[in-house]
């Protein structure tokens, strides 16, 4: 039966430390999440931890997890292979307490894309034509439909941690999933939005944000397919 040290970095609204924790496992099939609830029930009521699905759906439980950004109900035991275990809350986020944090900025930058269908209202209401959708016109949004909003793509990228007006891949995977849906007529709205300093402009191309996704989902991609397609409007222009 391995013991695991589990350090975690609280926060209580005025100071942060290291807290740690030895917590006895069974079996390495078990979760980050699972340890932190068993630590919250057996040693620390006081430890607060956000979650809600624990099937990697919700993106309720992002956090840090021994150095890089993951869902802690998504992460096994067997992945981390050490007995060592860190947790933060997530990079780039205002800490409310220990590892919940504020993800309301994200979602404030997720509505100025408008992620929506947008199209003509008379054409909705009024109308009993049903707006179809070929398999390869689905094919070019698909991927960027997985995402579930959790925020870890945030907390990833390098360009957030240093300018949070940023819209951030979160926001920009959006505008691109919806802009590209063949039902959708909002692109001309939503290219004045991403086509500024805070746009996709400001994308390194770190593609951290790709890397951590726990959906496979590629925002990194959205923000070159948005930036050709701005170039490809440019030239039109």
């Amino acid at each position: 039966m391995p013991t695991l040290t589990v350090k975690v970095k609280r926060f209580d609204g005025k100071k942060s430390w290291w807290q740690e924790y030895k917590v006895d496992v069974k079996s390495r099939r078990v979760t980050v999440l699972d340890v932190l609830l068993r630590i919250k029930e057996e040693q620390d009521p006081t430890l607060a931890v956000r979650y809600s699905c624990r099937m990697a759906i919700c993106g309720s439980c992002g956090m840090v997890i021994n150095g890089v950004p993951r869902l802690a109900c998504q992460t096994l035991l067997t992945e981390i292979k050490d007995d060592v275990i860190t947790v933060e809350p997530m990079w780039n986020h205002r800490v409310i307490k220990d590892l919940v944090v504020d993800t309301e900025p994200n979602f404030e930058k997720l509505r100025k894309v408008k992620p929506y269908t947008i199209r003509d209202l008379k054409e909705i209401y009024e109308s009993d034509k049903e707006i179809g959708q070929k398999p390869e016109e689905l094919d070019k949004y698909y991927n960027f439909a997985y995402c579930i909003e959790c925020g870890l793509c945030m907390a990833a990228c390098p360009v957030v941690a240093t300018n949070p007006r940023f819209l951030g891949p979160m926001a920009l995977a959006a505008a691109y999933r919806w802009s590209a849906d063949s039902r959708d007529q909002g692109w001309p709205i939503r290219a004045k939005i991403v086509d500024t300093e805070e746009g996709v402009w400001s994308c390194h191309l770190a593609y951290t944000c790709s890397a951590v996704c726990p959906r496979g989902v590629d925002p990194g991609f959205a923000i070159q397919l948005i930036k050709a397609a701005l170039m490809r409007r440019a030239k039109r222009l």
